[in-house]
Parts: structure tokens; C-alpha cells; sequence
């Protein structure tokens, strides 16, 4: 009787801790830790207030000069990123859409000045979006403490300044050890090991769902499980750097020079920098005109010598069954696409003419409206929600449905099968790698949700929203006899 006494007891008090323990949170929140909750920055505060960066170019031209124009500055003034921000408020409150703000414009998320979609009323600082003492007042990150225990949703510390006997002190910090008379009294100056790191850059880049903690977006971790990882190479490596540089870079795992760094921040998004250009024009500026456009041949550039093509014939019994193109990710240290993969679109265009020049086969074409064919073949990912349903929002996303990226330095086959065609001796075939950054569908759907102060027609000369622009990243052609010789 002791003995079952004593089972029960011990299968009482498993279940009861086994219930417990099934219970708790899979993804806790300290919401006195993360008092911006769901953004995930902090701030030290203190009388040392955040600085626009119009004043830091006082000193530092050449740097602001490349920033002014960047995907940085034009964070929170992207009409694309105001058009989904306006829907998500819309759909789940303000308080939901400071996940993106915090990443977007962290100083005036924090302050509490942004309080709704849009530009109307904002201090020069929260236009400036990333401006340069946001990523300069970062003294630490708490990417362990994150509900995922990762980097997420902006889980940086930001301390502009400290207090002093004498009143408020600034204080900005970088990879260099500060000279003598680093900051000329304005600031004081520290040196941060991990401003020349990939952790400085994860917590904004690493989105994940404000209640699931799903990546949506997982670029910090596709670098961390791939070679450039394995070889120090980090983020500003390759986007702190001319195009020239990154190529050297990307094929040799060789760090720049100091004097090589730059405050470009290249990246892709070719259509954000051509709608800057494109403002910048119509309000007669022509020096950020030409700026925003170094930023898009820079961008173009980058899609252009990212990835590679390979076609290779397939016989069986001598006769021509198929095509397997090979797409090779070469120089992006990342996935290929990366960031927002359920909307980026990197897809493949394949045609095949006989001997005389006709078209025997073709797919990935782009309709007159924009649209892609059903039987493309694409490298992205479709989001769902928790109903197992098609989504492409970020606040619904709660898992990929389908995820085909191209990881660092890896590759994926692609295969068409070719039926037998009469009178066919040999194909030419010509295949692409292209990209958008957007789907046309959901570019229009976001266009049309801007909020009521950004006129697209005032601002950027849009009075309809045209096919979004397509960059061929590779190409190349095979020509091939359809009977084995």
C-alpha cells in the first residue's frame, strides 16, 4: 500500500510539473525590459537628447554626403513601407506598427512622435530615419533576452549620451579607437568592437512576427550559417563598401582596407532609390537627384553580379528530355533573396527556338500587367497565416508555406521537360534570372494605401503605378542538338 501511495504522489506531482511546464510561454515577453514592446529597442535616457544629422555633417561631410540618399535615410519616407504601415495600424492597432517604426525611425518611436502612418508634423529627426546617431548611440544589444532568444525587431540599447556633474555629456561610438581629439568637444568617443560586427546590424534585420515570433525576415541568420560567417566576413564588409570593393570581398573573403569603408549601406532596393531620385527631381534638388542614383546603379550592379546560370541538356536514349538550369548564389553573403522573401520575386525566363528561330517553349514571362505566369519557376516565399491561409503581410505571417531562397555560395536546379517535336534538329535556348523588388500586385496594393499626406502624384510624379522595373541579375545561352550526336 506504501509503495502505490508513493506512485501516486510521484505521478501527481510529474503531471502537475509536466503541466506546468507545457503551460509556459514558448516565447515570454518582460515588458518592463521592452517597454516599446513589440519593438525591442531600448534606451538609456538620459538629458543627452538624439542629434540630426545635418549636424553631424558639420564634421563629417563626406560621411553624410553617403548616407544622404541611402535605404537608411529614407527609411521611414519609403511610400512603400508607409503604404504597408498604414494597412498593418489599420488592421491591428499603433501599437502593433511600433515594431516597425523602431527599426524605421527608433528616435522618434521611442520619444512617442510617431503616433500614426505618415510624414505630416515630423521633426527633421524622425525623417531622417537610420541617421547616423542611431547606429553611432548603440552601446550594446540584448539578443539573448529577446522572446525568441535571438536577434529580433530591434533588439539593440541605444545611450546617445550620459549624465554629468556638468550636464549632459554625448557620447558616439565606432570600430576605431578615438584619437586625441575625436569629436572637437561636441562628443566624447568610444571605441565599439561591435560596430564592426554583424550583431550591430541583426537586430533590425531579423523581422519576426510581433506575437509568433516567426522570422519573416531572417537575413542575420542565413549569414550566420553560411561561409562569410565561417570567414569573418560581416555585413559592413560587403555593404559599407563601393561595388568594386564588394567584389573583392564576396570572391576572396578578404576584409576592406580601413580607408575602403564607406556610408552607402547598398543594397538592392533599386526601386526605393529611383522613387528618391524621382522626388528629389520634381522638388529641383539635382545634387540628391544624382545622389539617389548612385545609390540605384549601385544597387543594380549588386543584383547583377550576384548570382549565375548554367544550362545543361538531359538525354535519355540519346533524345533530348530535358533542361536543368543551375542558379549558383556567387557574392551575396546572405540568401538569395533575402529580407522580405514572400515579397521579393527572383525568378527564371527560359526560351527555346528550333533551327529556324521559332519559339518551341517559353516560361517566366511577364504579362502586360505585370503579372507572373503560374508555371514560373521563382525563388521566394509564400506566407500563411495561423489559418494555413495565403498572406503576404508581415502581421499575419505566422509561417512559409513555401520557401525557395538560394543560401551563401549554394545553388538550386531548376528542370523543364521538353516533349518530342517534329522536325526539330536544335534548340537555342536563352535563359534569365530577374528580379523585382515587389510583386506588381501587392507594389499596387501598398501604393494605393499610403497615408493621405504622402501624394504620390506631388511627390514622385505618380499618377497610376506603372510595371515595376525588372533587373536581369544573369543570363546566358545554350545551343544544343536534340539528338545526342
Amino acid at each position: 500500500m506504501k509503495r502505490i501511495i508513493l506512485f501516486v504522489l510521484f505521478f501527481l506531482c510529474s503531471t502537475a510539473a509536466l503541466s506546468a511546464a507545457g503551460g509556459q510561454d514558448v516565447f515570454p515577453v518582460d515588458r518592463d525590459f521592452y517597454p516599446y514592446y513589440p519593438s525591442l529597442f531600448k534606451w538609456e535616457k538620459s538629458a543627452a537628447t538624439f542629434t540630426e544629422p545635418e549636424t553631424c555633417a558639420g564634421c563629417h561631410e563626406k560621411q553624410y554626403s553617403e548616407w544622404n540618399g541611402s535605404v537608411h535615410s529614407l527609411a521611414l519616407r519609403d511610400p512603400i513601407y508607409q503604404g504597408e504601415l498604414n494597412k498593418g495600424v489599420k488592421a491591428v492597432g499603433h501599437e502593433i506598427g511600433r515594431q516597425c517604426e523602431g527599426c524605421h525611425s527608433a528616435a522618434a518611436m521611442m520619444s512617442g512622435e510617431l503616433k500614426k502612418p505618415g510624414l505630416a508634423g515630423l521633426s527633421p529627426l524622425a525623417m531622417a530615419g537610420v541617421s547616423c546617431d542611431i547606429c553611432h548611440s548603440v552601446s550594446g544589444t540584448t539578443h539573448t533576452r529577446t522572446p525568441a532568444r535571438v536577434p529580433e525587431n530591434g533588439s539593440l540599447i541605444l545611450s546617445p549620451g550620459y549624465d554629468g556633474t556638468d550636464g549632459a555629456h554625448l557620447v558616439k561610438r565606432g570600430p576605431l579607437k578615438p584619437s586625441a581629439d575625436c569629436g572637437g568637444g561636441f562628443h566624447e568617443c568610444k571605441e565599439s568592437p561591435l560596430h564592426g560586427q554583424a550583431d550591430l546590424c541583426a537586430g533590425c534585420h531579423q523581422v519576426y512576427h510581433y506575437e509568433k515570433h516567426f522570422p519573416i525576415e531572417a537575413t542575420y541568420n542565413e549569414w550566420k550559417a553560411g561561409p562569410y560567417a565561417q570567414q569573418g566576413i560581416h555585413c559592413q564588409d560587403c555593404h559599407m563598401v563601393d561595388t568594386d570593393v564588394f567584389l573583392k570581398s564576396a570572391d576572396s573573403f578578404k576584409k576592406p582596407e580601413r580607408s575602403e569603408y564607406r556610408h552607402y549601406f547598398s543594397g538592392v532596393n533599386y526601386l526605393l532609390a529611383y522613387l528618391s531620385a524621382q522626388a528629389a527631381t520634381r522638388a529641383g534638388d539635382k545634387e540628391q537627384a544624382a545622389r539617389a542614383m548612385k545609390q540605384y546603379d549601385m544597387a543594380v550592379k549588386r543584383l547583377q553580379s550576384a548570382a549565375s546560370l548554367e544550362i545543361i541538356p538531359i538525354y535519355y536514349d540519346g533524345q533530348l528530355q530535358e533542361l536543368k538550369v543551375k542558379v549558383s548564389n556567387l557574392r551575396a553573403g546572405h540568401n538569395l533573396p533575402t529580407s522580405l522573401s514572400n515579397i521579393r520575386q527572383m525568378w527564371l525566363e527560359i526560351t527555346a527556338r528550333d533551327q529556324n528561330g521559332t519559339v518551341v517553349m517559353s516560361s517566366g514571362t511577364v504579362g502586360k500587367d505585370g503579372s507572373l505566369p503560374p508555371e514560373v519557376r521563382i525563388f521566394n516565399s509564400d506566407g500563411m497565416g495561423s489559418d494555413f491561409h495565403f498572406s503576404a503581410h508581415p502581421w499575419v505571417i505566422t509561417a512559409f508555406s513555401r520557401h525557395e531562397t538560394i543560401p551563401p555560395r549554394g545553388f538550386k536546379e531548376v528542370y523543364y521537360g521538353i516533349v518530342a517535336l517534329k522536325g526539330v534538329k536544335s534548340l537555342t535556348v536563352d535563359a534569365r534570372l530577374r528580379y523585382r523588388t515587389a510583386d506588381q500586385k501587392v507594389a499596387e496594393e501598398l501604393l494605393a494605401a499610403v497615408p493621405i499626406d504622402i501624394d504620390l502624384a506631388r511627390d514622385y510624379g505618380l499618377t497610376s503605378v506603372p510595371q515595376l522595373p525588372v533587373v536581369d541579375m544573369a543570363s546566358t545561352q545554350l545551343k544544343i542538338t536534340v539528338r545526342k550526336p
